[in-house]
């Protein structure tokens, strides 16, 4: 291997899958508000990074590169660096597994959401905000409401 090739290997080597920052900065948010979830459920399609079973949603926590963040401009960059067609293939395997899992996900009654890396840092908030919502609406949809007969006073 060259001097680049074996740098590159190197830091590929410490590039984790599980118990990223990104996804304990947003489990850390969830615990504190109260949410108890499973971290990387491997009975669902494509083991989800946090799944909240008591509200059927499964959360993958994105990397910007490995998930294909803006594609055409990263696609285009990738091109013009060393192994494009390595790097191209396996991101778009990447997009095509992320959409089957979605699928299957989905087709299982789960709510899925993907946060990229950058959305979790910065806009924590906002994620929690997005997941709280899901579960709101979801329990307003599985709420047996009384029906009304008429000359019933709203």
């Amino acid at each position: 291997m060259s001097k680049t090739s074996v740098s590159v290997s190197q830091n590929m080597s410490h590039i984790r899958s599980q118990d990223t920052s990104i996804e304990r900065l947003l489990r850390k948010a969830l615990w504190k508000k109260g949410y108890r979830y499973r971290k990387n459920y491997k009975v669902l399609p494509g083991s989800p990074d946090i799944v909240l079973t008591k509200y059927k949603i499964a959360i993958f926590c994105d990397s910007e590169f490995f998930h294909g963040k803006d594609w055409e401009i990263l696609k285009m960059r990738l091109q013009k660096g060393s192994n494009p067609d390595f790097w191209i293939k396996k991101i778009e395997r990447n997009q095509a597994r992320d959409w089957e899992n979605d699928k299957k996900l989905l087709y299982l009654g789960y709510t899925v959401f993907h946060f990229w890396g950058q959305d979790i840092k910065i806009h924590t908030e906002e994620c929690l905000k997005a997941i709280e919502e899901s579960i709101w609406d979801d329990k307003i949809a599985n709420t047996d409401l009384p029906e009304l007969t008429e000359g019933d006073d709203l």
